[in-house]
């Protein structure tokens, strides 16, 4: 069956109808339109998400991953990056029909005695090269544990320099979760594909991270919780810390955007399907709304390598009754949603 849908895309705001033949969408006339009229987006994206456990003191399970795929699906998020994971994921994921499509780092790659215990592969710094391509060669990505809390040690320059130009020379990329300012200058002048977090980044490192197209992935969403329960502990080094680095995140994430480095959106943790809070941090720290979306939309598919809404494109789109840029309120709530050429809603 072929079914044609018609609306305004976005960023251009060209009127433009597809038609949804099998799993791809092909442009130009259809006789029967399932929608006419509207806003379209070729799903949106979370940059950073761990689905299949909800943490450190939760067992991984299929069933798991499959719900908090179709929560994702549900907001209409159809691809998802999975920077680690305490698995790696199963053979299904990303290839299984009416679920988002999964691009996937493998497992964490902790230093010994850093990270949750047993969550991650723990692995010694001589093992960290290794184990980066091991992980990549998986999915195409590979995420290192650059820094975890500040007594702790950063993963040295040397090291993840190295780690970062094997995987490269296989073909696979690297995102670095950053929480201080070493393990922040350490994953840009590595040359990391993404500083996932970025707390404690200094501005020194913008304009770097523009130049070699280091994206910046913050995750407003999952820390602006953790700053809350935060602040009602008792007064610690580890507790100021936290929330410096919480409170400085608007600024630094604000004139990253600013020095040209690609923002983009992820939430982290659950509640899974919450990209349109995510985006809405994004605009508070000060990105226009457009380029907002974009972090959630057609920038993070262009930043991965995936197409849009194009003639031979795989058939994924959202369909929102407004404009989601001048009315974010209608993000969380699409009204059609068509995965690989099915219709979910």
């Amino acid at each position: 069956m072929v079914f044609g849908v018609r609306g305004t895309t976005l960023p251009d705001r060209v009127v433009r109808t597809f038609a949804v033949d099998g799993d791809r969408l092909r442009e130009g006339g259809c006789d029967e339109l399932i929608s006419d009229g509207g806003w379209l987006l070729p799903g949106l994206v979370d940059m950073h998400t761990h689905p299949g456990s909800t943490g450190p003191d939760d067992p991984f399970s299929d069933e798991q991953l499959r719900r908090h795929l179709e929560a994702h699906r549900d907001a209409g998020v159809l691809l998802v990056r999975v920077p680690g994971s305490t698995v790696r994921l199963p053979d299904w994921a990303g290839t299984e029909p009416g679920l988002p499509r999964v691009r996937s780092a493998g497992r964490w790659l902790a230093p010994n005695g850093s990270f949750y215990p047993g969550y991650g592969r723990e692995i010694g710094d001589d093992e960290l090269v290794r184990a980066a391509v091991e992980e990549a060669g998986a999915g195409g990505w590979c995420k290192i544990i650059g820094d975890w809390e500040p007594t702790e040690a950063t993963v040295p320059l040397d090291v993840l320099t190295e780690a970062v130009a094997a995987v490269h020379e296989a073909g696979g990329r690297v995102a670095v979760h950053c929480q201080n300012a070493e393990g922040g200058r350490n994953a840009v002048l590595a040359g990391a594909d993404s500083i996932e977090h970025g707390m404690h980044l200094e501005p020194e490192m913008l304009d770097r991270m523009a130049a070699q197209g280091t994206a910046l992935v913050p995750t407003f969403t999952t820390f602006a919780g953790i700053a809350e329960r935060t602040r009602d502990k008792a007064p610690s080094a580890l507790r100021d810390w936290l929330l410096a680095g919480w409170d400085g995140m608007p600024s630094i994430v604000g004139a990253a955007y600013e020095a040209g480095v690609t923002v983009l959106a992820g939430t982290d943790c659950a509640p899974y399907g919450n990209i349109a809070t995510e985006v809405g941090w994004l605009r508070k720290a000060g990105l226009p709304a457009e380029a907002a979306l974009g972090a959630a939309c057609w920038t993070a598919r262009h930043w991965l390598g995936e197409p849009g809404l194009a003639d031979g494109a795989p058939a994924d789109l959202v369909v929102y009754e407004a404009d989601p840029v001048t009315d974010p309120g209608v993000l969380a709530d699409p009204k059609r949603i068509i995965l690989g050429g099915r219709v979910i809603r």
